[in-house]
């Protein structure tokens, strides 16, 4: 992430805190300058001195109950720190904005998100989202801050709300690759989760995510091509030596030398086409047979796509069969 979105106006900050409370002074480093009214008995501090330092120009108030110790303008990490404070003490952020801070989106949550308890009751502020959970303490990260949930439950919340399959299993791959988390880690919490959309679904592609699979296109041929016709099963993200270089295969069916590289882009410019040729004739040097298929060869054509694989590997030497995946294949 941005290491910007982490700093605040700690000098400004410096400059005044010789005269406030040595607890109110950590609280406030802590908090990138930011304090809640409720916090003030603990801090040192009263509410009283708060609304006359606003008054004074040297603070300003960001939400209702919420003060920044330093004017102009608050970076990321203060504004994210006011909508937890302004949400309660057991407050955390989740969702999107979790996920910001975790480096598995690559853009600002527009909504800040934040999960409470579900026995509180907090009015709705402007810019933040709340949700309740009844495991909130169980969901907290405990190492860092701002408090958000962990990777886990980020990654499980945030496949609860999208519209596809497909987004599911670009979000679970996408986090086990950048090593956010696990295929195994994310399979517990799911289990702890009273209620889960698409739970079964989850577990299927979580396997698969742990046998290599990145992509929603690539889940779609180990389902729907290969497991669903019973074809051999490949390896995942195979790794070979080409020109000096390593190079991954998205499926390499090693003991008959072929190769299925998957291509989900409508359009494959010119530069990229001459790449995979070079690979592809690469391969075929080393007597690796290349067969690439595109979406529509996984999705509305399956069958016929496992039938001319099937062919190739019976070429050289599987024994097959391949079999029907239900009463309308195309086989």
């Amino acid at each position: 992430m941005d290491s910007s979105v982490l700093s605040w106006p700690g000098t400004r900050l410096a400059d005044m805190s010789r005269q406030l409370p040595e607890q109110c002074s950590r609280l406030l480093s802590r908090q990138c300058g930011i304090i809640a009214g409720w916090q003030a008995p603990s801090a040192g501090i009263s509410s009283r001195d708060m609304r006359d330092l606003v008054r004074g120009g040297r603070w300003q108030r960001l939400q209702f109950g919420v003060y920044a110790a330093f004017t102009g303008e608050p970076p990321r990490a203060a504004i994210l720190w006011t909508a937890v404070l302004r949400t309660g003490p057991q407050a955390i952020l989740s969702h999107e904005t979790a996920a910001e801070l975790d480096g598995l989106l690559d853009k600002r949550s527009g909504l800040i998100h934040v999960t409470v308890p579900h026995s509180q009751h907090r009015q709705p502020a402007a810019g933040i989202v709340i949700h309740r959970t009844s495991r909130v303490i169980e969901v907290r990260e405990q190492r860092l801050l701002p408090p958000r949930t962990i990777t886990e439950e980020t990654v499980l919340d945030l496949a609860q709300e999208v519209t596809s399959f497909d987004a599911v299993i670009s979000l679970l791959a996408r986090a086990c690759q950048r090593r956010l988390t696990t295929p195994f880690l994310l399979s517990e919490n799911l289990a702890m989760r009273a209620r889960a959309r698409w739970r079964a679904e989850i577990g299927q592609a979580l396997q698969a995510v742990a046998d290599g699979v990145h992509s929603p296109l690539e889940y779609r041929y180990v389902r729907d091509v290969e497991r669903a016709h019973g074809l051999p099963p490949a390896q995942r993200q195979a790794p070979a030596v080409q020109n000096g270089g390593q190079i991954f295969r998205d499926a390499l069916y090693r003991g008959y030398a072929v190769a299925v590289e998957l291509d989900g882009r409508a359009s494959h410019p010119d530069e990229q086409r001459g790449q995979d040729q070079r690979r592809d004739n690469a391969a075929a040097a080393s007597g690796v047979i290349t067969l690439r298929y595109g979406w529509a060869d996984v999705t509305e054509h399956s069958c016929e796509t496992a039938r001319e694989i099937g062919t190739v590997l019976a070429q050289r030497g599987w024994p097959g069969p391949l079999r029907r995946c239900g009463p309308g294949c195309r086989l």
